[in-house]
C-alpha cells in the first residue's frame, strides 16, 4: 500500500516501509553527500538504512556542493 510524503516541498508517493536510503536511491541521490531531515530532525547517514518513513513525513534533502 503506498504512502504519501512531502519531499523538498512536493508530494511524493512511495511504497509503505521505504527507508531514507531507499528514498535517496529512488530520488537519484544514492552515494552522494547529502543531509537528510525528516520532520525537522536530521537523520544521520548511519541511520539511513534503518529509518523507515511514514505517511505524511516531511523530508528535506540537501546536497553538498563544492566550489572553489
Amino acid at each position: 500500500m503506498p504512502m504519501l510524503i512531502t519531499l523538498n516541498g512536493k508530494p511524493l508517493e512511495l511504497p509503505a516501509g521505504t527507508t531514507v536510503a531507499g528514498l535517496l536511491k529512488r530520488a537519484g541521490f544514492a552515494g552522494r553527500r547529502v543531509a537528510v531531515e525528516v520532520n525537522q530532525t536530521i537523520v544521520p547517514r548511519s541511520q539511513h538504512d534503518q529509518h523507515a518513513l511514514a505517511e505524511n513525513d516531511r523530508v528535506e534533502i540537501v546536497q553538498a556542493i563544492g566550489g572553489g
